[in-house]
């Protein structure tokens, strides 16, 4: 039975937790409570006054002396900062769960038959069921990369893509990423801070693991090295220090037990990479690489890049070393290309998609263009190659002149837009002072494909924190919490 204790922490805590037509993840839309949210209520129902808070500042605490924080690009003020975090996790059945598994795999499989086919046979080009005109004005597609074998046909060996829940609980995806997805450290560091902060209540609730991710993921890697390296040596090539996910690099290749690599690091002879050690060089089989195409290779992409490692590009194609992901695979996250998943899942697997799509507008079309510069007040505009919530007009909060911006933007260059509906994606349960408040969430599952496609039971949970707003990003003052997927 419950504490008066209890009942009076529920009363002030639920007093500003107001529900609208969006999902919401602890309550059906008639009020009630969902079954699995109902123990992870009472737990902390039961919590002493100023327990939570005392456990916020212990998870604060924890996340700043572990060094996870990200960089904010453009602020003129310290620009680390500890990535918010809230204590209450997000809950998955193991039901919802079993479809977001079938979806996923059935996506990266179908874009990895894509990318095979883009780059070979162009099938599906010559089918007339994706324009080519809309691959090849992509800037990721890599004409270097026509006609060359990938170690297993696998071209996106590592994936995070974005899903949001309908007003009607269905999940959908929102955008794919496959050219370096980040984001993961933060998955597991959370899953590591919460079984800390609240030991009892993550025993008792039965959550599947994700603690495995990084072994999976360097099973992956290995997976995909070239003939005839048996015990290939891999390595994770960051950027640098000063890269925004550098935390997330280091944390990977240590828990994988690779070395962390630079540029300068590596050097090319006779089409073979080698790694500078203390003991001379030592051959490289097998690259997960956090770099983007264009700074890779200074000899093949852009000369003016001091990030890449030259002839690596030359090494790649005499099938000397293997990259994850693939070079050219930005093809399949362009924003305009998603509008042509489904029909890509149906064309090489005969299925139909198990995970839908968001509308969207293709702004090279003249009637969608019409439409959308009609409408901008009710869309959300997007850049077709950013992300971090940059290069984006969310149509309901924007002024008159932002508006009036974009559309000069969208006129000159139709083909780096895209447009979706403003959509209320659902929203859970956030610890916001003393109080519980919904705020809007998305999730990134990762999915891993080498010799088979692997998902971890969970993801990365984003929030956008502030009230009302429709942005997760980080960059963009957002947060994440834990993503509990359950066993039964």
């Amino acid at each position: 039975m419950q504490t008066a204790h209890a009942n009076q922490f529920e009363r002030d805590a639920l007093k500003n937790y107001l529900l609208d037509h969006a999902y919401d993840e602890m309550f059906s839309g008639d009020g009630k409570l969902h079954a699995h949210y109902e123990p992870l209520l009472q737990h902390f129902a039961s919590l002493p006054p100023n327990e939570l808070q005392r456990r916020k500042q212990a998870a604060d605490m924890s996340f700043l002396n572990q060094g996870i924080t990200f960089t904010v690009y453009g602020r003129e003020e310290g620009t680390e900062k500890i990535f918010p975090y809230d204590l209450l996790p997000r809950i998955i059945t193991s039901a919802e769960w079993a479809t977001v598994e079938r979806g996923l795999t059935q996506r990266i499989t179908a874009l990895n038959m894509f990318l095979k086919d883009i780059y070979n046979e162009g099938r599906i080009l010559q089918d007339g069921i994706v324009p080519r005109e809309v691959v090849y004005s992509c800037k990721q597609f890599r004409r270097q990369m026509v006609g060359l074998q990938v170690p297993r046909n696998v071209y996106i060996a590592v994936c995070g893509t974005d899903l949001i829940r309908l007003e009607n609980g269905e999940f959908v995806v929102l955008e794919d990423n496959l050219r370096v997805p980040s984001g993961v450290s933060y998955m597991l560091t959370n899953r590591r801070v919460m079984k800390r902060t609240f030991p009892q209540l993550f025993r008792s609730y039965n959550v599947r693991p994700i603690e495995q991710y990084t072994q999976l993921l360097l099973g992956t890697l290995r997976s995909l090295a070239p003939e005839g390296r048996p015990e290939p040596n891999i390595v994770l090539l960051s950027p640098g220090v000063f890269n925004s996910a550098y935390f997330e690099h280091a944390y990977l290749a240590r828990q994988m037990g690779i070395e962390l690599v630079e540029g300068r690091d590596l050097v090319t002879h006779d089409n073979v990479v080698y790694m500078r050690t203390t003991n001379g060089l030592r051959r490289v089989d097998v690259i997960y690489r956090r770099v983007d195409d264009d700074f890779i290779d200074p000899l093949a992409f852009r000369g003016d890049s001091i990030l890449g490692v030259a002839g690596l590009f030359n090494a790649y194609r005499a099938g000397n070393v293997t990259l994850a992901n693939a070079f050219g695979t930005g093809v399949a996250d362009d924003k305009a290309l998603y509008a042509y998943v489904p029909a890509i899942i149906k064309y090489y697997l005969t299925e139909e998609p198990v995970l839908k799509n968001v509308e969207t507008y293709l702004l090279t079309r003249p009637k969608e263009r019409q439409h959308v510069l009609q409408n901008l007040d009710k869309l959300v505009v997007k850049a077709v190659g950013e992300s971090g919530g940059y290069g984006m007009l969310i149509g309901p909060q924007s002024t008159q002149a932002e508006r009036d911006e974009f559309a000069l933007k969208i006129e000159a260059d139709p083909r780096n837009y895209i447009a979706q509906p403003t959509i209320s994606f659902s929203r859970a349960p956030c610890l916001i002072g003393d109080a519980l408040e919904p705020r809007h969430v998305d999730l990134r599952p990762y999915v891993l494909y080498g010799d088979k496609v692997t998902i971890v039971p969970g993801g990365l949970t984003r929030v956008a924190l502030k009230r009302g707003s429709l942005v997760v990003n980080s960059s963009q003052g957002g947060g994440s919490k834990d993503t509990w997927v359950l066993s039964q």
